[in-house]
């Protein structure tokens, strides 16, 4: 029943993607097992009717031999038609759901709460999109589809059967389901432990070992090399174990079905006996009878990698099912407010808070809207303002799994237009409230409402992929001209010429083949081609030389125009260009002082210098 529960969102993903294709791969594939034995059982009722005749003149002469053998030859082309075309429908509908769940699980984990659990673990990740999903393929192809195929073949045999005797046709068919249905079954449930012990092993194998050539070398200096490599022989040890355990049960699956089908076969010959003897039947009908029984315990056969694998895939749908219900998102406590890919404008995936603060349980289940809706609900809701970027009204936020506050109580607006600068030292809050803004962190209590916004954090995420290609992941549908316009107005377009390949230029891992200076100014050409009304960003010039970052700094100041600006800093040159600085200090705003107040000078000079 468990297994079930588990298997029911999948089951129900692959009826809504594909049941059209997925039915009609079932009907092929019972059609080519039915063409199988149909035609081994026409072949030996033709080759010992054939003899019979051949036995007289007068029977040789009035024997029809062209029916039977175009009855072969069309079972024969049927069933190889009907092969190819099962194999080309049942996968091509497996690898359009598996696809469509790919992109299912991306968004889902999109959520800052997911995708913070899944970070601490980056291996997990990877195991999820890639061996718990192709485990699924075995629901269909080798469960599903084997299962109709076999049951048909049951009831095909057993009205074959019947004609020849009705209490033999039940017989037959009670026996094959029983024996070929029941042996997968017994299979599947005595390997369910094992084969979610071996999906684990693998797991933990391959995570250890990627932490092992990741981290080799702050092992060796903490001297924890040979701690790693046992945890590494450990899994080894226990994938082995599953191995032999599945093995032995796989040999005495595969001994039952040798029985079931020779104790068929031999009652079979039986009963053909019988009958022939009684004169109820020929000798053709008899050889036509045992060479189908021989092939009907063929279908149920391959059932059994299937049966085996079902624990594996029952394992992938507890894991993965979750996430296609209809109501995640309402489960999930900080959504975000639309799909983001990782490394548009440098979005990081935040923690979600779970912190126990004073609010009602109403306010804790909140949900984060990309268009200037609420994303919290509280006392003192009011008015979005047709001027205004973004409102936090006591607003309180937490990071992940922590049981204390990081925001309390935070009031504050920000206007279209405005630059604001969030000020304090490390700590303070600062890189949490541009969370809430983003819609990447989602309050506990309070209200925070934002337009649609462009979060550029401390680290400048880049992939080991083109010029052109990280530039696009800020937006798919940019041309060469806006690629190279971004590139301009961040001051790297001469940069990115001189490249061997220019746009097509390779970058390394990490971003490898530009400096620090560059790869800030490509994460700014990344911005400029996000047209949000609210742009936010963390330490944008951190690690920048003077001259670099005064660049920076003027080109976006140039192409933040008519847009809201927030920048988190704890920087001088950052904050005088501010229209307001927003001083917070332990997770409260202290002072908010605009150019005009005396205060702001002072809170200028507070901060630190080049």
């Amino acid at each position: 029943m468990h297994t079930l529960r588990h298997l029911r969102p999948i089951l129900a993903l692959f009826y809504r993607e594909r049941r059209g294709m997925m039915l009609g791969g079932a009907v092929l594939a019972a059609t080519t097992v039915l063409a199988g034995i149909a035609l081994l059982g026409l072949s030996g009722w033709f080759i010992t009717a054939t003899a019979i005749a051949g036995l007289s003149a007068a029977t040789a002469f009035t024997f029809d031999v062209f029916a039977p053998a175009a009855g072969i030859r069309f079972l024969a082309l049927a069933r190889t038609g009907a092969r190819y075309g099962e194999r080309l429908v049942t996968h091509d509908a497996t690898l359009a759901v598996l696809a469509s769940l790919r992109e299912k699980l991306f968004r889902a984990w999109a959520a800052p709460a997911a995708a913070h659990d899944l970070l601490m673990r980056p291996a997990r990740l990877l195991f999820r999109l890639t061996a718990d999903i192709d485990a699924l393929d075995s629901l269909y192809l080798r469960v599903l589809v084997p299962a109709g195929a076999a049951f048909v073949t049951a009831i095909a045999a057993g009205l074959t059967f019947y004609f020849m005797s009705p209490f033999l046709g039940l017989a037959i068919a009670i026996s094959l389901l029983l024996v070929g249905l029941g042996l997968p079954i017994i299979a599947a449930i005595i390997a369910q432990k094992p084969m979610r012990r071996r999906a684990k092993a693998v797991e933990a194998l391959r995570a250890r070992t990627i932490d092992l050539v990741a981290g080799q070398t702050e092992l060796v200096l903490t001297g924890r090399l040979g701690a790693k490599a046992e945890t590494i022989a450990y899994a080894d040890n226990k994938l082995a174990e599953a191995d032999d355990r599945l093995n032995r049960i796989d040999a005495g699956v595969a001994f039952g079905f040798g029985l079931g089908g020779a104790l068929l076969l031999a009652g079979t010959l039986i009963a053909m006996a019988a009958l022939a003897q009684k004169g109820m039947i020929g000798a053709p009908v008899a050889a036509l009878g045992l060479l189908v029984a021989m092939a009907a315990m063929e279908p149920f056969a391959a059932l059994r990698r299937g049966a085996m694998e079902l624990g594996r895939t029952a394992l992938a749908a507890q894991r993965l099912g979750p996430r296609l219900g209809a109501d995640e998102r309402a489960n999930c406590p900080s959504p975000l407010p639309s799909p983001r890919k990782r490394g548009e404008g440098d979005i990081n995936v935040a923690a979600s808070p779970r912190c126990q603060v004073q609010g009602t349980k109403k306010e804790a289940q909140t949900l984060m809207s990309p268009s200037p809706r609420l994303r919290g609900e509280g006392k003192g809701e009011g008015h979005f303002g047709a001027h205004t970027a973004g409102r936090l009204a006591a607003a309180t936020a937490c990071h992940h799994g922590s049981g204390k506050p990081v925001l309390r109580d935070i009031f504050l607006d920000l206007r279209q237009g405005e630059k604001l600068a969030l000020a304090g030292i490390s700590g303070a809050g600062k890189s949490t409230l541009l969370g809430l803004l983003s819609g990447e962190i989602a309050p506990v209590t309070g209200i925070v409402e934002a337009l649609p916004a462009t979060l550029i954090t401390q680290r400048t995420e880049l992939f080991q992929d083109t010029v052109r290609a990280n530039l696009m992941l800020a937006n798919p549908a940019a041309d060469d001209g806006a690629l190279w316009a971004a590139l301009e107005d961040a001051g790297l377009s001469e940069t990115i010429t001189a490249l061997p390949h220019g746009l097509g230029t390779r970058l390394g891992e990490g971003g490898l083949g530009l400096s620090g200076g560059q790869s800030r100014r490509l994460a700014l050409a990344r911005l400029f081609l996000r047209d949000t009304p609210l742009w936010l960003l963390d330490e944008p010039t951190e690690g920048l030389d003077a001259a670099t970052a005064r660049d920076v700094l003027t080109r976006l100041e140039r192409k933040a125009q008519g847009r809201a600006l927030v920048i988190a800093t704890h920087k001088r040159r950052e904050a005088e260009r501010a229209d307001r600085i927003v001083m917070l200090e332990k997770g409260r705003v202290v002072a908010i002082a605009g150019r005009a107040d005396p205060a702001f000078r002072h809170m200028i000079s507070s901060l630190r210098e080049e």
